[in-house]
């Protein structure tokens, strides 16, 4: 499947569209929740496919990208499916693909989700879209409701150049009738959202206006002002003052969930305050700490920087940082550099990446002690060399650096 990435991002719905068609339509077999936006995609599936089990649903989630094994694009009922099941499905999906060009790996994982799913018995499926809404292959869904988290200047060869052309790509996951809830906040890609909804007859809800939230001093403690719930001692365990916006979104999709839908408080409540997603603000016990968090774009970078300076403002840090070519690295670079003490330049193993070299031509007037280590599992292994014990080294810049760093560290002995 990897060697399909030769045929790179090709957006459009014709070959997904048919290969279902060849596999029965699974999609059709469950119901489904579809999830777009810019940042925080995969945290919103993952709370929302936590509570619907905690609710008592049989459940399947759908993210990408995966940071150690593609198992981890596809779960059901929290665990990732088995290797014969990935198996099973990839040729179930070959076998169903009749295009006249050869699907790309998106378009195939998709089907195979989307199969295994069905395959199991699900009664929920959580969809993320892997890039955009409108022409993306998770866009044949008939969902129950539509999740667009936020708006940001992302992939601009491909969605639009402007705040208000993504917004466009985006909404066009919204469906008929189909209520729709985000979390944008710029004024123009709300009213490209709210026109959308509007044009689809599709009930709208946005953060700020219909909901909202109010923090409390104790951290990732909120209570939820809704559509109609107020929910006091709410809580996410997922670090970072952004979490709360994203619990926020998620909540009041539960909201609407609950006028057709048997959801209890307490599967809410517990499924909020027990979901795990790796690789964002993941804080691992190790000596030195080792935070790993994907920030993979300027928002994301955005985030780290204030996590950063708010939380790890009393340790030195050492970054371990590599960038995507399609990122605006200079300006993610900027975000970070200034809370580190020192950083290493790396690049992870796919062919999008950017030199490391290019990185630290870039960093270098921000940070004056930086190394070139283009491997990143070596360049895991320098920091935790040079950082000492009550110091701290992040990782970040791209998922794909993530899930590179968390191998490394998984078989390095840092207690």
């Amino acid at each position: 499947m990897y060697g399909l990435r030769r045929f790179g991002i090709i957006l459009g719905l014709d070959i997904i569209r048919s290969m279902l068609a060849h596999l029965d339509n699974p999609q059709l077999q469950f119901s489904t929740i579809h999830v777009a936006g810019t940042n925080g995609k995969g945290s919103i599936a993952s709370a929302m496919a936590n509570i619907l089990f905690h609710a008592g649903y049989r459940v399947g989630l759908y993210t990408s990208p995966h940071l150690v094994r593609f198992n981890e694009r596809i779960r059901i009922n929290n665990d990732e499916i088995s290797d014969k099941h990935v198996v099973d499905a990839y040729e179930a999906a070959k076998k169903a693909h009749q295009g006249d060009r050869e699907a790309t790996f998106f378009e195939y994982t998709t089907a195979m989700a989307l199969y295994a799913f069905a395959a199991a018995n699900v009664d929920w499926a959580v969809i993320e879209t892997g890039m955009g809404g409108r022409l993306d292959a998770t866009n044949i869904l008939q969902p129950e409701i539509s999740i667009i988290s936020n708006i940001s200047m992302e992939h601009r060869d491909y969605l639009g150049h402007s705040i208000a052309a993504i917004a466009g790509e985006k909404a066009g996951i919204i469906k008929p009738r189909t209520p729709v809830i985000t979390g944008a906040r710029q004024k123009a890609a709300v009213e490209v959202i709210r026109e959308t909804a509007k044009d689809r007859d599709a009930p709208f809800y946005r953060v700020g206006e219909h909901f909202r939230v109010r923090r409390r001093p104790d951290a990732g403690n909120f209570t939820y002002f809704g559509v109609e719930h107020v929910w006091p001692h709410m809580q996410t365990r997922l670090p970072g003052n952004h979490q709360i916006d994203n619990a926020a979104i998620v909540l009041a999709a539960c909201e609407v969930l609950k006028r057709k839908h048997t959801i209890d408080f307490t599967a809410i409540q517990t499924g909020l305050k027990t979901n795990q997603w790796p690789g964002r603000l993941e804080m691992r016990d190790t000596r030195p700490r080792i935070l790993i968090d994907g920030a993979h774009n300027l928002m994301a970078a955005r985030h780290l920087a204030k996590f950063l300076k708010e939380q790890m403002a009393d340790r030195k840090i050492t970054l371990v940082i590599g960038i995507l070519d399609d990122k605006p690295y200079q300006s993610m670079l900027q975000s970070i550099l200034p809370h580190c003490h020192r950083a290493i330049f790396t690049r992870p193993k796919i062919n999008r990446s950017l030199p490391a070299e290019t990185l630290a031509e870039a960093g270098k007037k921000l940070i004056p002690e930086f190394d070139v280590i283009p491997d990143v599992a070596q360049a895991v292994a320098h920091a935790c060399d040079i950082a000492k014990s009550d110091e701290l080294i992040c990782i970040a810049g791209s998922l794909y650096v993530v899930g590179e760093a968390s191998t490394a560290i998984d078989v390095m002995n840092l207690n």
